[in-house]
C-alpha cells in the first residue's frame, strides 16, 4: 500500500510550457479550439491549474502560443519541401503544396492558426515575425515576374494556397494531391511560364 498523498506527486517537469502546448496541440487535433478549457489541459498534463496560469494566463494567450506553434510547424513543413524538390522553382510550387498538405494534415491547428495571430500586411511590406512568412516573402522576391511586385506576388501565392486549402477542409473541393500539384503548379506555370 502506497503513503504517497496527492501533494507529493507534484508534477516535475523540464518545460511545462512546451508540455502544455504539446497537450493543447492534441486536445484541440480531438475536439474544437473554442472548447479547450485550461482546467483540463492542467488536469491531462498533471499540474494545477495555478500552474498552467503562469504559463498561460488566459484562453487566449495559450491560443495565440498554439497559432505560433502551427507557423512554426507549417514553416518547418515548407522548408523541407523545398529543399526536397530541389530548390528554385520547382520549390516555390512545392511549398505551395506543402501548405495545403498540412491544413489537411492538420485542420484544427491550421484553422486555429490562422484565426488567432495577425497576419503580416504582405501590402505594406511587412517582413512579418513568423518563418512561413518571412520564406514565402523571401521567395517572392526571387520568382516574382517582371515588373510584378514582389508583394503582390507573395499574397497571391499565399491566396492560392490559402483559398485551395480552405476549399478542400470545407468539401468544396475533394482533397486529391493531384489536384494540389495540379492547381499550385498551374498558378506558377502562369504567371512564371
Amino acid at each position: 500500500m502506497s503513503t504517497v498523498s496527492t501533494s507529493d506527486r507534484k508534477y516535475h517537469h523540464g518545460d511545462l510550457r512546451r508540455a502544455l502546448i504539446e497537450e493543447g496541440l492534441r486536445l484541440i487535433s480531438e475536439g474544437p479550439a473554442d472548447q479547450l478549457s485550461l482546467r483540463e489541459l492542467a488536469r491531462r498534463v498533471g499540474v494545477s491549474a495555478t500552474a498552467v496560469y503562469r504559463h498561460f494566463p488566459d484562453k487566449g494567450a495559450l491560443m495565440a502560443a498554439l497559432a505560433a506553434e502551427g507557423l512554426a510547424r507549417l514553416a518547418a513543413a515548407q522548408h523541407a519541401a523545398f529543399d526536397g524538390a530541389g530548390g528554385g522553382v520547382q520549390g516555390f510550387a512545392a511549398t505551395g503544396a506543402a501548405y495545403v498538405r498540412f491544413a489537411l494534415g492538420n485542420p484544427a491547428l491550421f484553422r486555429l492558426t490562422f484565426q488567432h495571430p495577425a497576419p503580416a500586411d504582405l501590402m505594406q511590406g511587412a517582413q512579418g515575425s513568423d518563418e512561413a512568412m518571412q520564406f514565402l516573402l523571401a521567395n517572392a522576391r526571387i520568382y516574382a515576374p517582371a515588373p510584378m511586385d514582389p508583394q503582390v506576388f507573395a499574397l497571391q501565392a499565399w491566396s492560392v494556397a490559402h483559398g485551395l486549402a480552405m476549399l478542400m477542409l470545407d468539401g468544396q473541393v475533394p482533397a486529391d494531391d493531384a489536384i494540389v500539384d495540379a492547381v499550385i503548379g498551374a498558378h506558377l506555370a502562369q504567371k512564371l511560364g
